[in-house]
């Protein structure tokens, strides 16, 4: 980046800043605060080991150094301004989950532009939300737009704020489906034995209600619909597609779900041999399409430092923003992030990396040489490393 565009970007996030009221975290003074101002060269360094006390009042701050990223911390400390994590005292911290278009298994890098993989994300995060309310009960929760590929949510339930690492590891392994058993998820029961059995027999059923259980239930379901809409022969072929399932079975599984449908639709999975072989290998259909594909090392860093919600993101000139929750299906990142600073006017900028943008409800196929933009849309090309500040 050189150095005018550099002068130019950290002027206009300075402009934004002094117009802009950022609202910090809870117990802010307890938490490290970092940043990582617009340094000469290729590398960033952050500046760490801070507490609220050092910097001041935030918005003062961010109006003062105009920051390229601003970060605080999940933790908090005795003294979170101690320059190791020994000497700070850790309390308690939020429990943060980190979702991140990169690392999507349904991205694909070169092909998916930059608002489809994060539509993609959105749908992670919503995945995400249905276990943290759904299946663990939380209410505290902040949603937040990382200003760049992704999304983050804050957990400060009082529940989990003095949770270890490994009790953190166990949340993580359980929205990820890790290790996830198939006989952990069905519930057996003692059922009469048919005529000429002394012993009774047992029913395994799946939870039509919540948790894995039950997800693995809709995706069971889910896939008997399609089935039973099929040609016989179409989906006999689709089940022998399944490892361990032969002409036999298949026919079998599909005889038993034509048969027993109401059964099925109440959770019994054990209306033949061959159809619970088949529930059983769906799990891992399950597993990929329903867990949360969060960035594991987020969740169980006690310490970890992540952006602050009002503040800009360097890597892309967009908002760091709280979203309600109502209003996560609504929310489009690439218009309701773009800051008010940035729009309304235009600017010549030094394309170095054409290609197409997609801003503000627009979409600009752009060429490498000078081009005039709107400023927004130059901001993200010079904060992505696509582009130089050109000469008005």
């Amino acid at each position: 980046m050189e150095e005018r565009t550099r002068a130019y970007l950290r002027g206009r996030f300075g402009d934004h800043y002094r117009q802009a009221s950022v609202t910090p975290p809870p117990a802010a003074n307890e938490r490290e605060w970092g940043f990582i101002p617009w340094t000469d060269g290729p590398g960033e360094t952050m500046v760490r080991h801070r507490s609220l006390l050092d910097l001041g009042e935030i918005e003062d701050f961010l109006g003062r150094r105009k920051p390229r990223h601003v970060y605080f911390s999940a933790g908090r400390y005795d003294e979170p301004s101690a320059s190791t994590m020994s000497d700070k005292g850790w309390r308690s911290s939020d429990l943060v989950f980190d979702l991140d278009a990169d690392h999507l298994p349904s991205v694909v890098l070169g092909e998916d532009s930059y608002a489809e993989m994060l539509a993609k994300c959105k749908d992670a995060l919503l995945r995400l939300l249905d276990f943290l309310e759904d299946d663990f009960g939380f209410e505290d929760l902040t949603v937040v737009f990382s200003g760049g590929r992704g999304y983050h949510v804050h957990v400060r339930d009082e529940r989990i704020r003095h949770l270890e690492r490994d009790a953190r590891r166990e949340i993580v392994d359980y929205v990820r489906g890790i290790g996830l058993e198939f006989d952990e998820l069905v519930d057996e029961e003692s059922v009469a034995g048919t005529a000429g059995r002394s012993s009774p027999a047992q029913k395994r059923t799946l939870s039509t209600e919540g948790g894995w259980s039950a997800r693995a239930h809709r995706h069971m379901l889910a896939v008997v619909d399609d089935l039973l809409e099929m040609d016989e022969a179409d989906a006999l072929e689709q089940l022998q597609e399944y490892d361990g399932i032969g002409e036999g079975k298949a026919t079998a599984a599909l005889n038993a779900a034509r048969s027993n449908y109401e059964q099925l639709e109440a959770g019994n999975i054990d209306v033949h041999p061959a159809f619970y072989q088949l529930a059983k290998i769906l799990l891992h259909e399950v597993v990929a399409a329903d867990n949360a594909p969060i960035d594991e090392p987020v969740t169980t860093d006690t310490n970890r430092l992540i952006r602050l919600p009002g503040s800009l993101h360097g890597g892309s000139g967009l908002e760091v923003q709280r979203i309600d929750r109502g209003d996560i299906d609504a929310f489009d990142p690439l218009v309701d992030t773009v800051p008010e600073t940035f729009r309304g006017h235009d600017i010549t900028v030094e394309v170095t990396d054409g290609g197409l943008v997609e801003l503000d409800g627009d979409s600009f196929t752009l060429e490498a040489g000078n081009q005039t933009v709107p400023e927004h849309v130059g901001v993200f090309l010079m904060a992505r490393g696509r582009a130089e500040k050109g000469k008005e």
